[in-house]
């Protein structure tokens, strides 16, 4: 257990007199603030932010960090508030320690939803200075460190949030030895028998692993004295969630994983690295496709390093990583890198520093764009698994991507207006998809077109956190306008029966209504009616303060709702029976989706029937626009290319096939379901005359 005299002994090494004594006199008002408390295990409480400091320390983190560690909880568990921490230690302390402070004063309606503005809390201050993450990167630890005195359910909760969140969130910034303890303490808390069994099988497997071990790295070294080549050598032991992981993911045996064996060779320069490559392959055979520089191009939390696979002596895989000591410092340390070589000019060391501010302001980005901070946690905790791929730009810039990305994804990377405004793109100079996966080394350009707007559909296919999230905010604004504008209108028709105007409508009834209702605006009641929360023959009632009409309670209201077909995401056609523009159709408002349009003969509206106020008179405009899908059943006998002479029919009429299906009724004949788009009654009309003339057609419906 660390003392405050240990902590001032590790601490002096690097730090000035004056700065040691900052940090006991935050040790010393934390002691008094935290005086009774005790936690958990019985120790008292003061212990724990002081190991905090101690995993701090050994990262050479500056006096502001630490006593930001040793307060880290004041703030939290005590009476003390953020003036007086500013007081006495200064702005940059006290911010610090409230970045990483949580959000109990505020009450959410979930513990899922507190733990989400905890973290965008947290974000946020690390976007302003990138130490808070350190600290609570190194609270966590402590905390899995002393798990063993929580209930098992909240151990669990607890070791699973690591996972899910922190670990991650040490590999994205490149400290990788606290990463790895995580892994492990959550992976024994939240899995213990797994953890416990897949533990006992490697202490059997490590005899008779070690003398292999030995000869293969004796071996490396021998060669390397032969090419006069200094260098370090060990033999790396995969550390258990790893090997879980990866039994996992790949669906492999223990010894499978574990049978692969592990070697880091750390050298004095960036040109020996690539000339031990070329001498571990002429020692061991390399493994084709298995090669990677992530010296040349690093990845984005800035470890470097190359990487190869060998197919070793006793038949056994080797993985070799290749690197220089300053490369291997940064891997370990990521970010605190930057503050443990601060002092030395090693430009290549601070790396991982950029790229976690870069990485930040990403995150900030895609945080504004949100919903809400579920949304954004569930953003961020997919942009923390990311398994890299690398494509350029027409002009040669880099882009980084996880893997599964597609062509929209690079379009939103570059920016987020090219990603809403793009309409194709060309790959390597061919034009392509914008659902097309990309792979490393492509070039992509994207071609964009003023006025052209995301499409729902890219949810579907769109794998970064960016893009998802930016194609979100863009359609929830625009599913926002869509049913504020309907909203309007079936406001405006319900208020004609009572013989009333929208503009009529005094400002004091408005106001009265918004306040029963708890709403801000007029546009939140209009969209709240277009989506279908809110019933307008109710509001028009409210709102004009006379009797419901007889002819409106009857529903026989003469003036039907136009419908253009362009509405957007607020007028909705349903597959069961897929109208089309000059059908006789009806609408139903549905709570969540506004107006669903069904065709007056579907099966679906019959119980409806008589209940009109459950539905509502809809009607065409005379100009519909766009493409309508809708279902033509055709019966064939078999023979063959039928379905080539109907499919060129229908591609003839100027119509596209979504999608066919074939069912075999008997040895004779065949039934073939298309949806085809058509633009409205007189377009179909044309193309089912054109496949009723087919030889082998006997008979044709849209059912």
């Amino acid at each position: 257990m660390t003392t405050i005299a240990e902590l001032e002994k590790r601490i002096g090494s690097y730090l000035s007199c004056q700065e040691v004594e900052k940090v006991r006199r935050a040790y010393e008002f934390s002691a008094c603030a935290h005086q009774g408390q005790l936690r958990k295990s019985g120790e008292p409480y003061i212990n724990h932010p002081l190991e905090v400091a101690g995993i701090l320390g050994d990262m050479h983190m500056d006096h502001q960090t630490l006593s930001a560690a040793i307060l880290h909880d004041v703030i939290e568990d005590t009476a003390t508030d953020k003036k007086e921490i500013v007081r006495r230690f200064g702005k940059g302390v006290a911010e610090l320690v409230d970045g990483v402070s949580k959000l109990d004063q505020v009450e959410f309606a979930s513990r899922a939803e507190a733990q989400a503005h905890s973290f965008r809390k947290m974000l946020m201050a690390m976007s302003n200075d990138i130490r808070v993450i350190l600290v609570k990167l190194a609270d966590r630890l402590h905390n899995m460190r002393t798990l063993g005195a929580l209930a098992p359910a909240k151990r669990r909760r607890i070791a699973r949030e690591t996972l899910e969140i922190y670990a991650p969130i040490a590999q994205r910034l490149g400290i990788n030895s606290i990463r790895l303890e995580l892994e492990e303490l959550g992976f024994a808390a939240l899995y213990p028998m797994r953890y416990r069994i897949l533990n006992e099988q490697i202490i059997k497997a490590r005899g008779h692993r070690k003398e292999i071990i030995d000869k293969i790295r004796n071996s490396i070294k021998r060669r390397l004295r032969q090419e006069k080549i200094p260098a370090k050598v060990t033999g790396r032991e995969k550390h258990l969630y790893g090997i879980y992981r990866k039994m996992l993911e790949k669906d492999l045996s223990f010894s499978e994983v574990y049978d692969v064996y592990a070697f880091r060779i750390i050298v004095d320069e960036v040109d020996t690295c690539y000339r031990v490559v070329g001498t571990m392959h002429n020692l061991y055979r390399p493994v084709p496709g298995k090669f990677k520089d992530y010296v040349a191009i690093p990845k984005s939390n800035g470890y470097q390093s190359l990487h190869t696979v060998l197919f070793g002596p006793y038949g056994v895989p080797l993985e070799v990583q290749i690197r220089t000591a300053a490369m291997d410092d940064v891997a370990e340390a990521g970010i605190a890198a930057h503050w443990l070589y601060k002092s030395g000019s090693a430009s290549d060391r601070t790396g991982a520093h950029k790229r976690a501010r870069e990485w930040l302001q990403h995150i900030m980005e895609m945080q504004t764009t949100a919903g809400n901070p579920q949304d954004f946690l569930d953003h961020v905790k997919i942009d923390l698994f990311p398994e890299s791929i690398y494509a350029f730009t027409p002009k040669g810039d880099i882009f980084e991507l996880q893997k599964g990305a597609t062509a929209v994804d690079f379009a939103y990377a570059i920016h987020t207006d090219v990603g809403n405004s793009c309409v194709g793109v060309r790959i390597d100079r061919r034009l392509a998809p914008l659902s097309t996966h990309l792979v490393t080394g492509q070039t992509i350009e994207v071609i964009t077109a003023p006025g052209a707007k995301p499409d729902p559909a890219w949810l579907s296919f769109a794998v970064t956190a960016k893009a998802r999230a930016n194609i979100r905010h863009y359609l929830k604004n625009l599913r926002k306008s869509e049913a504020s504008a309907l909203g309007k209108r079936l406001l405006v028709r319900e208020l004609k029966t009572y013989g009333a105007g929208y503009d009529e409508i005094l400002p004091a009834r408005w106001n009265k209504l918004l306040q029963e209702f708890n709403l801000d605006s007029r546009a939140e009641l209009l969209q709240e009616i277009g989506l279908g929360n809110r019933i307008a023959a109710l509001v028009a009632t409210q709102l004009t303060e006379k009797p419901m009409p007889a002819r409106r309670r009857a529903g026989k209201n003469n003036t039907p709702l136009s419908i253009k077909g362009t509405e957007g995401m607020v007028v909705n056609f349903p597959k069961c029976c897929r109208p089309i523009p000059g059908d006789p159709i009806l609408g139903f408002v549905t709570t969540g989706r506004g107006i669903v349009v069904h065709h007056q003969t579907c099966p679906n509206v019959t119980d409806f029937r008589n209940h009109p106020d459950k539905w509502l008179d809809v009607a065409w405009e005379d100009q519909t626009e766009g493409s309508f899908p809708t279902n033509i059943r055709v019966e064939v006998t078999n023979q063959r290319g039928v379905l080539a002479k109907i499919a060129t029919e229908i591609a003839a009429r100027d119509a596209n096939i979504i999608s066919v299906e074939m069912h075999d009724k008997d040895d004779r004949y065949t039934t073939l379901k298309f949806i085809v788009e058509v633009t409205n009654r007189v377009h179909l009309a044309n193309i089912i005359r054109r496949i009723r003339n087919i030889r082998h057609v006997s008979r044709i419906s849209r059912r």
